[in-house]
């Protein structure tokens, strides 16, 4: 009988495995004891009890006797089974009771168990490997000799009439042990390049799932702060309306709240390493260096190339923040289309910088300040202003107003002529010289313009923005916790102009910075 027949004959045909402590029913078929057990149970409320196989039918629950003789052969069979690591290449020799082959022989094209080995030539001619069941890929495609050699020029392995008069001739070879050696050195390099570089995306991948949670749970906030603010308004509607006796139906008004949505698509990068890893770590755990070889070369000049890999590839990626300016941006727009009557006081709208003004201690003597503290205009006439260790040299004035902590937000209205800047400063910046004027400087971040021209600067780095702008009315929002500042042009609809990102040290002060010919004024 085979031996997959053998098997066969000794599964339970409940559990289709091999017997475990089999029983007989009085039909004369065997199963495991714990299957027919949890059968019989199974069939216990049923009125009566049978046969899983022949459905003979018992009165009673029958009795289960043990079957010994087919539990020892059972017991026997599943010990001569496969252990872990062993191939399952039977002895070429064993014919009657198979056997699993320990080595195979190359030449002789046959596999043979530890005792047909002990009687096996041990002549060099009898090239002894692991055992296998395929003897032509060991063997050179045209000689019909066995491979012995990798030549490296041509990545190729090669038996010995290859090396002396075949087309590898000259090439210097090694022989297939050392080369299999180095190529798993090779591996292992690779490796363990790939296995961190594995753990840093997924620990990016964490560290992104955990932002895009925290970006949504902010989301929400904000959400709930609009849902507020409108219906703030709606009360307040309601009460002016009774206040003054209106006896008109009130229409109902549609405000559309454009929100420009900033947070940006975060697009995971993952390279699919697991496959590539899995595929390298089996290369090296082989003990065949042919099979090592001949394995498929997944990733090896790639992870060689990696190298020379930058850190900046591991970085997380930049990631973007709910722009409460944009919102505050177009709410101020709508506000002022729909409910220039109605002052709005709510939370959202209480980070708004009101009642902010110029310092005129600060101001430069070319610089006009209004009456209401709002306007700075350039000015050929000295102002004679009193000399003050703030005052700076040039045409430039702070705000009287700091932020050291705190979300915030102003406008501000820039002429179309000339030259401005805006933005935010230390009050620690320099007054003298030119490194003074807001941009220039590492204490101070502007938004300029020259010429119609329009650009931020930080630290005397200009960065030109694209596009031209409809508008000489701009939106700064200030986060000073998060290290953000943000320009917006209030144009139909709100654009986004450029958000710099810092770890503010000191408190922070509008800047007003005019050339010749320009204004800039604080909007309310």
């Amino acid at each position: 009988m085979a031996f997959a027949d053998l098997r066969e004959e000794l599964n339970c045909s409940l559990c289709l495995d091999i017997y475990t402590q089999p029983v007989m029913l009085p039909c004369g078929h065997n199963f495991c004891q714990g299957c027919i057990g949890r059968a019989l149970d199974a069939q216990g409320g049923s009125g009566g009890y049978s046969c899983p196989e022949c459905r003979a039918e018992y009165q009673k629950r029958p009795a289960l006797p043990r079957n010994r003789t087919l539990g020892n052969i059972a017991e026997r069979f599943h010990s001569a089974e496969l252990e872990p690591g062993e191939t399952g290449i039977p002895c070429t020799y064993c014919v009657i009771s198979p056997v699993h082959a320990v080595k195979s022989c190359l030449l002789c094209e046959t596999s043979m168990c530890g005792v047909h080995l002990k009687v096996h030539s041990e002549s060099e001619e009898h090239v002894l490997t692991e055992p296998t069941a395929s003897f032509e890929n060991r063997k050179c495609s045209t000689h019909k000799e066995l491979l012995k050699y990798y030549c490296p020029q041509d990545g190729a392995c090669i038996c010995v009439s290859c090396c002396l008069a075949g087309e590898h001739r000259g090439h210097k070879v090694e022989p297939l042990s050392e080369a299999s050696e180095k190529k798993k050195e090779k591996l292992r390099k690779v490796l363990e390049k790939l296995s961190p570089e594995r753990e840093e995306t997924e620990g990016q991948i964490q560290r992104l799932q955990e932002r895009r949670k925290e970006l949504q749970e902010k989301a929400a906030g904000v959400t709930e702060q609009i849902n507020a603010l409108f219906r703030d308004i709606r009360e307040r509607l309601s009460l002016l309306e009774e206040q003054l006796h209106i006896q008109l139906s009130m229409q109902k008004v549609m405000v559309s709240l454009e929100v420009w949505d900033l947070i940006r698509e975060l697009e995971i990068k993952k390279d699919e390493m697991s496959p590539k890893i899995r595929h390298i770590e089996e290369l090296c755990n082989m003990a065949d260096p042919l099979a090592v070889l001949q394995g498929r070369e997944e990733g090896d000049t790639e992870g060689a190339d990696n190298e020379g890999r930058q850190n900046d590839d591991t970085k997380v990626p930049a990631v973007g923040d709910v722009d409460v300016g944009l919102i505050l941006g177009t709410l101020s727009a709508g506000l002022h289309r729909f409910l220039n009557s109605l002052r709005v006081n709510s939370k959202l709208c209480r980070q708004e910088a009101s009642g902010m003004q110029l310092d005129i201690n600060t101001a430069g003597n070319y610089v006009a300040v209004s009456g209401d503290g709002k306007t700075a205009t350039w000015t050929q006439v000295n102002q004679h202003y009193p000399k003050t260790p703030q005052r700076f040299m040039f045409s430039q004035v702070l705000s009287s107003m700091s932020f050291c902590s705190g979300q915030h937000y102003w406008e501000v209205e820039g002429s179309a002529s000339g030259g401005w800047r805006v933005g935010v400063a230390y009050p620690t910046i320099e007054r003298q010289g030119e490194c003074s004027v807001s941009g220039s400087n590492a204490k101070s971040w502007s938004l300029s313009m020259y010429h119609r021209e329009y650009s931020v600067r930080h630290d005397r780095t200009a960065t030109m923005l694209p596009g031209k702008l409809s508008s000489q009315r701009f939106g700064i929002f200030l986060d000073y916790e998060a290290g953000r500042l943000s320009f917006y042009e209030l144009s139909e609809p709100i654009r986004h102009l450029h958000t710099f990102s810092a770890s503010f040290t000191e408190p922070l002060c509008a800047s007003f910075y005019v050339s010749i010919n320009s204004w800039v004024k604080l909007r309310n």
